[in-house]
């Protein structure tokens, strides 16, 4: 939550900076900008490299079939979370479409100097290797290998949270600042707030699809499911991690879940791998910012797909920390979806906005994922007896 409000103050002050500042101190802001904003794309290519490749290599070479089949559960629920995400951008954004042209691409006032750190793969090349290296090493079994990886892992994790996470609110404040400077920073925190507002309705009916399904493949109440998971939602939307809700995740999968062993088992996997929330989130936000910076028509499924594949497998292997998802998401948003400098600024603001929320409908999705597999086991269970 201090990040949150870090970031929002940082959203006020660097608006009125922009609209009332003097302009050398605006000058200056634009130019922070520029080499904050090259130094995030420095980091993308190696937190989709290690990240990825760590967490398939942790899988190991016989990882089991409820192994396989909570990875592919988490899987599926992602994409088709973006999916879901993708339908209810395509009919709301349109409402909140604003101006085309709102925001200016180029600066209005020249950075004193600009700092250029190119990043050493691109996104696509990273992705690429981090599927080599993490099915290598896990059919090798290379011990070297695997704590190389796992090392490198954590040097971008402390990265992200020592350095990353707290220069964010000087980034988007700088941001807009910009935007002030350029006059369109109203209809962006106007878009802002409709666009949050969207966010949570389309996570919650989620939520309501993920347990009517876990509660149709259970042979249980959904909604029964579903207020036994209610502490762990509350929980995340002030812990914004995952893994720090696990011990609440726990507690409350078991008053749904009858083996105790298997819920040990999936729920710190689950809070890794499955971000459904997350997803959602990302995807209604790309569309917005894509209508709101960049001027253009929304894509078509066709177009979003790629996009949404993708993110599926980068979400499977996020930084546990809080933003981590959006660090990890801005190598395709780049790459595949062509967002801008000032794009990239808006879509880690309105991702910070509600990074509790998401996390939260991360872990409670994490029960009904469990559920299903609890009925498979059951069903297993029965068929070797």
């Amino acid at each position: 939550m201090k990040l949150i409000v870090r970031l929002l103050a940082g959203i006020v002050v660097g608006a009125l900076l922009g609209a009332w500042g003097p302009e050398p101190v605006v000058r200056a802001l634009v130019t922070l900008k520029g080499i904050l904003g090259s130094l995030i794309g420095f980091l993308i290519p190696f937190i989709i490299l290690f990240f990825i490749a760590s967490g398939i290599s942790g899988m190991g070479k016989s990882s089991g079939r409820l192994l396989a089949a909570a990875v592919g559960l988490a899987y599926v629920s992602t994409i088709v979370a973006g999916l879901w995400a993708f339908s209810v951008g395509r009919v709301t954004m349109p409402y909140l479409q604003a101006p085309a042209g709102t925001i200016p691409e180029a600066a209005p006032l020249v950075p004193y100097f600009q700092v250029e750190i190119a990043p050493p793969l691109d996104v696509i090349t990273a992705l690429a290797t981090a599927f080599l290296l993490g099915i290598g090493i896990a059919g090798t079994q290379s011990s070297t290998l695997k704590s190389g990886v796992d090392e490198f892992k954590r040097i971008v994790e402390l990265t992200i949270a020592g350095l990353i996470l707290p220069i964010l609110p000087i980034y988007v404040g700088s941001i807009f600042a910009e935007l002030a400077a350029g006059e369109a920073v109203l209809v962006t925190v106007r878009m802002f707030v409709a666009v949050l507002a969207v966010v949570l309705l389309t996570q919650w009916t989620w939520l309501l699809f993920q347990f009517a399904v876990a509660g149709l493949v259970a042979q249980r109440n959904p909604l029964l499911l579903l207020k036994n998971m209610l502490p762990a939602y509350f929980t995340a939307i002030g812990t914004m991690s995952s893994a720090a809700t696990i011990p609440v995740t726990l507690s409350s999968v078991k008053r749904n879940c009858r083996r105790e062993s298997l819920v040990d088992f999936a729920v710190p996997l689950c809070a890794a791998i499955h971000l459904s929330g997350s997803m959602i989130t990302i995807v209604l936000c790309s569309l917005a910012v894509m209508t709101l910076n960049l001027g253009q028509e929304l894509p078509t499924l066709s177009q979003m797909l790629p996009a949404i594949l993708l993110l599926g497998l980068i979400m499977i292997a996020a930084p546990g920390v809080p933003g981590g998802a959006i660090m990890a998401a801005l190598g395709v948003l780049t790459a595949v979806l062509g967002f801008s400098e000032s794009a990239v600024g808006l879509m880690i603001a309105l991702y910070m906005a509600q990074d509790g929320f998401g996390t939260a409908t991360n872990v409670t999705g994490d029960g009904a994922i469990n559920q299903v597999l609890d009925r498979l086991a059951r069903v297993k269970g029965s068929a070797a007896e």
